[in-house]
């Protein structure tokens, strides 16, 4: 089995402190159905505030896992779409994906309670 080396740990420690930030799967998510606006982005996840996702999507472009695209049209239309480790990062998270759908069951049986 593989194992978590020392000099991968601060690598790995950021790349999970990243992906497991507030809404940061539900962009990623979003993200990975292919290049959206910001407003359609907003109609995709629900719930996310203007601000957050702004700021998730500044912290994924800046990270080099989604790609900003200025279209100069009139008015002006930036798309977002998966960056080539962002997709790989997204098929990477597929296995834990189907993991915690497997550990919930139905109806979300055998879910660990939020600590009060």
């Amino acid at each position: 089995m593989n194992s978590i080396h020392d000099d991968t740990c601060p690598s790995f420690e950021d790349t999970l402190e990243m992906v497991g930030r507030r809404w940061t799967g539900s962009v990623l998510q979003a993200a990975a159905q292919g290049a959206r606006r910001f407003g359609e982005y907003r109609v995709m996840i629900d719930g996310i505030s203007d601000r957050l996702l702004s700021q998730r999507l500044k912290e994924l472009e800046a990270a080099g896992l989604i790609e900003r695209t200025v279209i100069p049209t009139t008015p002006v239309q930036i798309r977002y779409q998966l960056a080539p480790d962002g997709q790989a990062l997204v098929n990477a998270l597929l296995p834990l994906a189907q993991w915690s759908m497997h550990r919930s069951g139905p109806r979300g049986a055998g879910r660990v309670p939020a600590s009060t």
